[in-house]
Formats: structure tokens, C-alpha cells, sequence
């Protein structure tokens, strides 16, 4: 359900995509390839796509380039799939964010300057402010929050496995269903695609 003509279109015009298209030039060997070349290179070359989809849901943005279907158009016979085919839509779109590595999502940075931000008080409260009669107890402190922090990553990381898996089994199921929808005469696919992303206009 993703658009691949808007991808190769994104990554060719929009600059948040400049390190992927750099990418794109060294593997076609020239810049600023022509749209049908970005295209053919997505098809080649899988880490291409995998890394414009990453860029995205760093910054919340779908890598679903479909519509919801407008259950009020369709003939009452297909209006039970249809509405089948937007829970799921939403509900992918809820969990997308959980497709990402949780290695590089912006969680763990969190969880890692929050930490950063802890020993820095650690060591201003031992030293600026005198407290060497109290630093274990002020490392102690510390060593908990670092404790807590792991098991905090531990958490998330299972959620994120979990939330991913079920994107991955609810994306497959959503695809049969827009394909079943689509071979009823229910809808067109084409009138469904969202060629063009808000957030870059």
C-alpha cells in the first residue's frame, strides 16, 4: 500500500529526503536522475525504500499512501468489507510507528538523555554543591534511575515486537481485502492512493 511513483517523486523534489536521493545518485552514477531511474533503482535496490520509509516514521509521517474508502459510495453489498478494510487502515496507521528499529527510534534517545541529564545532576549536586558526605547515596540514586531506565527499554522494546508483528499480519490482511474489494467491483484502488503528502505542500 505503498505508492511508488510518490516515492521516487518525494525523494527526487522534497529535501527531506537529500540523503537517500545521494544514495540514488551513487548507485545510478549521476545527479539528479530522472524519475523513471529512481524508480528502477527503488526496484533494484530494497534499502532505497526501506530508508525513505524510516525517514518517515521518524517524523510521523505514513508510509500507508492510501485513503480510507467512503463507505457511503460503495453498493450496500460491499459496505461490510469496506468498513473491515478502514479499522484495519486506522489501525495500522496507530502502530506504524512500531515497524521502526527500535534501536533507532527516538525512545531510546530519550531514554538515553534523560539518563545523560541524571548523571549531569549526579555530579552537580556532588560537587557544585558540596555534598561529598552524601554522594553514595546521591550514586545509589543514580544507579537506580539507570536500573529503571533498562528495564523501562526492556518494556518498550517488547512492545515494540509485539506492535510489529501485528502490524505486519494486519498489513497483509488489509492488502487481500483491498484486492478482494477491488476484483468485486466495490472500488478502484487508483481512486484510493494518496499521491501527494500534506505535511511536504
Amino acid at each position: 500500500m505503498i505508492h511508488l511513483e510518490r516515492v521516487a517523486d518525494e525523494i527526487q523534489n522534497v529535501g527531506l529526503y537529500d540523503l537517500v536521493l545521494q544514495d540514488v545518485e551513487k548507485i545510478a552514477g549521476k545527479t539528479k536522475p530522472p524519475k523513471d531511474e529512481i524508480l528502477e533503482i527503488i526496484h533494484t535496490h530494497p534499502q532505497i525504500l526501506e530508508d525513505y520509509k524510516q525517514i518517515n516514521l521518524e517524523y510521523n509521517i505514513s508510509n500507508l499512501h492510501i485513503r480510507p474508502i467512503d463507505i457511503d459510495s460503495v453498493s450496500p453489498s460491499c459496505k461490510e468489507e469496506a468498513r473491515a478494510f478502514n479499522e484495519n487502515l486506522q489501525q495500522l496507521k496507530e502502530i506504524e510507528k512500531y515497524t521502526l528499529d527500535f534501536e533507532q527510534s527516538s525512545t531510546l534517545v530519550i531514554i538515553f538523555s534523560i539518563e545523560f541529564f541524571v548523571l549531569f545532576s549526579v555530579q552537580y549536586f556532588i560537587v557544585l554543591l558540596n555534598l561529598k558526605d552524601w554522594q553514595w547515596w546521591i550514586y545509589t540514586l543514580f544507579a537506580l534511575s539507570v536500573l529503571f531506565a533498562w528495564l523501562y527499554a526492556k518494556k518498550v522494546r517488547k512492545l515494540y515486537e509485539k506492535n510489529s508483528k501485528i502490524f505486519f499480519q494486519k498489513y497483509a490482511q488489509t492488502q487481500a481485502l483491498l484486492t478482494k474489494l477491488e476484483q468485486k467491483g466495490c472500488i478502484r484502488k487508483e481512486d484510493l492512493i494518496v499521491k501527494e503528502c500534506e505535511e511536504h505542500v
